[in-house]
């Protein structure tokens, strides 16, 4: 991997305007891959097989994915039909993130009732262009509010070093930029507070000890990997100021679902008094759902994800099998935490709590 290669970015445009180029993140850390997206099918590919991960990045790709679809459509097909057609593709990729449906739809509707050809790229290209950028803004946002909280914990502990907990990867690899969870350590961080952040390594495909890691050593952020299992001793002990996750789909009401294993953490936040805070973007919360336990799906992925492992010696990456060839395997790839146990939201509009009340006060349009 060339370090020097100045990507910030996870998504965006080749010159040719026909073209999408991602960061393949499945080969990270030890690999910088870019990949490029040319049709719908490309970009399915991208989405379920995890070249790009996180919920917004995974809108974000979806809107972009609307966009070639309008880009391809077949001279002999009918805009309206094949756009439908594509866009009920697209949003079945993957189905906890709710910004992928969100994406979608919001590109479907910029385009409708547009009968030229021209304009209806032209407006793909301009509202695909706005929701990256809406996203960015809004990271950036979710990072000057929570830093906030993290200064209230330096202040209190006179200056000495906040210790962050975070699992999986809501950093900007999750995104397009600034991250999420990793937005307020970015900016408090660049602001001079000493942070330091334990990631969890985040099983069966390591986005903690993979993504994280990498984005936060690139940053110069200081860090430890840690085994999953090790957050509820460090809690106990002392060693964990503050924990922040990111999430794939929220519901109105403030139930979470994220990475599988999230809930474990937010059950020994709550034991130990550790606040546990969640960041997101408006984007990401589901204003159809009520009980997150009960309705949000939970997406059930290969088993091989968990019977293998994936590493790197002196010349190559390698996958190695770890149970038994036969033994049954269950790889369900989210949980969702109660309400009862965030103690806030931090959003690019500012912080709440975890009830309808306060989410719909921060969002009164959504009412």
């Amino acid at each position: 991997m060339n370090e020097e290669t100045k990507i910030n970015r996870t998504i965006w445009q080749k010159d040719d305007q026909q073209t999408v180029q991602i960061i393949d993140q499945r080969r990270l850390p030890h690999e910088l891959v870019v990949a490029d997206l040319a049709t719908v099918d490309d970009v399915i590919r991208a989405i379920e097989e995890m070249y790009v991960r996180g919920a917004p990045l995974i809108g974000v790709t979806a809107a972009f994915g609307v966009y070639l679809a309008v880009v391809n459509t077949p001279p002999d097909a009918t805009p309206e039909g094949y756009l439908q057609q594509e866009c009920r593709r697209i949003r079945n990729a993957r189905p906890t993130a709710v910004n992928l449906a969100w994406a979608v739809d919001r590109m479907a509707a910029a385009v409708q009732s547009i009968d030229s050809a021209a304009e209806r790229t032209a407006r793909a290209q301009q509202e695909a262009v706005a929701i990256a950028e809406e996203e960015v803004e809004n990271c950036r946002l979710i990072g000057e509010n929570g830093m906030q909280l993290i200064a209230d914990i330096s202040r209190k502990k006179k200056g000495r070093v906040v210790n962050i907990l975070t699992h999986c990867n809501a950093g900007w690899l999750a995104c397009v930029k600034h991250g999420t969870a990793t937005a307020p350590i970015y900016a408090a961080h660049d602001s001079g507070f000493d942070v330091h952040v334990w990631v969890d390594e985040t099983r069966p495909l390591n986005q903690g000890a993979r993504l994280t890691a990498w984005e936060l050593g690139r940053h110069g952020v200081p860090h430890t990997v840690i085994v999953d299992n090790t957050g509820g001793h460090l809690m106990q002990h002392g060693q964990v100021d503050m924990v922040i996750v990111g999430t794939d789909r929220t519901t109105y009401t403030g139930d979470v679902a994220n990475k599988i294993g999230t809930y474990l953490k937010a059950l020994a936040a709550n034991d130990n008094g550790v606040p546990f805070y969640v960041a997101l973007p408006s984007s990401t919360f589901d204003w159809t759902l009520p009980d997150g336990v009960r309705d949000i799906p939970i997406e059930m992925r290969h088993p091989d994800e968990v019977r293998t492992v994936q590493g790197w010696d002196d010349k190559a990456g390698r996958t190695v099998l770890v149970p038994p060839a036969n033994s049954p395997v269950a790889n369900y790839a989210f949980d969702v935490t109660p309400a009862r146990l965030v103690s806030g939201f931090i959003t690019e509009r500012g912080i709440c709590g975890a009830t309808e009340e306060e989410i719909r006060k921060l969002f009164p349009e959504m009412a």
